[in-house]
């Protein structure tokens, strides 16, 4: 980490002597002006390619899904308002203190351009904390899909659609958790 924190430093530091020299640069050359608002323009147009087009959701229209992880399941329900969460009847502020996990589900809405847009209730049970923030995320973008076929690629491309596979592995005869052994004793 601080080979990369020494890389921005020298990135920081650099800008401004570039900045330094552009101006004596722009009255000698009128032409590298126009070059470089012409990648500025395609920039934009950049980042809008990756956001599909956002079909308009039905005024009562509820679309649901259910979202998994570990032994999370989620239950989730979004339909057309201001972005508000209710999850088992709380605000996402409370049931996710974190603001990690408040991100994390979060994330597909965010991605698509709903945030603003849908309300989300969930009814959440079984595992932690952070299964059950992975598991709304999981069933939000199911949601989406249901809502929006187009939205599809993005989502999919992102890998908010694959269920995350790993479970906790089983214990095991003679031992006392799935690889933990006893104390081996000499005599």
């Amino acid at each position: 980490m601080t080979e990369r924190e020494d890389e921005q430093r020298q990135d920081e530091t650099a800008a401004p002597e570039a900045d330094a020299t552009e101006p004596v640069a722009e009255p000698a050359a009128a032409e590298p002006q126009p070059e470089t608002a012409e990648p500025q323009a395609t920039e934009p147009a950049a980042e809008e390619e990756p956001a599909p087009t956002l079909a308009d959701l039905a005024a009562d229209a509820r679309y649901s899904a259910t979202g998994k992880r570990k032994t999370s399941v989620a239950r989730v329900i979004i339909r057309p308002g201001s972005g508000q969460f209710e999850l088992n009847g709380r605000p996402l502020e409370t049931y996710f203190p974190r603001r990690t996990h408040q991100q994390i589900v979060r994330q597909p809405l965010e991605i698509v351009g709903f945030a603003e847009r849908v309300d989300v209730r969930a009814r959440i049970h079984g595992g932690g904390i952070s299964g059950q923030a992975d598991a709304v995320r999981h069933g939000i973008a199911k949601a989406l899909i249901e809502a929006d076929p187009a939205l599809r690629g993005e989502l999919k491309r992102r890998q908010l659609l694959t269920r995350d596979p790993r479970e906790k592995e089983r214990r095991k005869a003679g031992l006392k958790k799935a690889r933990k052994r006893p104390q081996f004793s000499k005599r």
